[in-house]
């Protein structure tokens, strides 16, 4: 407060006091009668002491003016209190993060024209999806086993000592298993000129064998043959 005191009026400096009076009993963590009837006057001096903010033109100076959540809420602090005790550790800002799950995220999810069905269907099925992941989880639905990598020795550290040279011991922290024989991979591809594509191909057996002008020797490729040596 001694930062402001000067710069600004002096009915601020009495609304932020107040306030400051109130957050702080509002947090203490034991509750007497006087301690609601000083947390009682706190509130009543800030709204006593806020009117400042309209006459100076912060604020709207109707009744409108205040219409912020959190300061109405201040208003039912006492009550709440007794009914349910020192709200010591308890944080408003928990709406804020309901706001983000319940609007903001269904709210990107539309088509941002006339959201509000959009919303409301998208937080059903969320809702939905997550009563069914609960009811599968209890059934054992969703208890799936993880894999877990085996190794067959364990691997050293980076900070471990030199390991180059023979193993003592029999101890070998890393192998190599190569294959028993080497692969051999051959590619085949013959492509054929565009100028033979249309070209007739004669069969690599002879489909006449009872044919008397047929070569007596073994089948050749057809490739081999000359034209002369055909059956006619």
């Amino acid at each position: 407060m001694s930062a402001i005191e000067g710069f600004v009026p002096r009915d601020v400096v009495r609304c932020f006091c107040a306030y400051m009076d109130f957050c702080y009993i509002a947090r203490m963590s034991v509750f007497t009668r006087s301690t609601l009837s000083r947390l009682e006057n706190a509130l009543e001096r800030f709204h006593e002491y806020r009117v400042i903010f309209q006459k100076l033109g912060v604020r709207d100076p109707t009744p409108s003016g205040f219409s912020l959540p959190r300061q109405h809420a201040m208003v039912h602090y006492r009550q709440h209190i007794e009914n349910f005790g020192a709200p010591n550790g308890l944080c408003s800002s928990i709406t804020e993060s309901k706001h983000i799950t319940a609007v903001k995220c269904p709210w990107r999810r539309s088509s941002r024209y006339n959201p509000i069905d959009q919303i409301m269907l998208i937080n059903q099925r969320m809702e939905k999806l997550t009563t069914a992941h609960v009811h599968f989880t209890s059934q054992g639905m969703l208890n799936f086993p993880t894999w877990q990598p085996r190794l067959p020795h364990p691997v050293p550290s980076d900070d471990d000592d030199d390991q180059s040279g023979a193993a003592h011991d029999g101890a070998i922290h890393n192998e190599v298993f190569l294959a028993q024989t080497h692969g051999v991979f051959t590619t085949t591809f013959s492509p054929s000129p565009p100028n033979l594509w249309n070209s007739p191909k004669l069969p690599t057996q002879p489909p006449w064998p009872w044919s008397k002008n047929w070569p007596s020797e073994p089948p050749r490729p057809g490739s081999e043959i000359s034209f002369t040596a055909s059956p006619s």
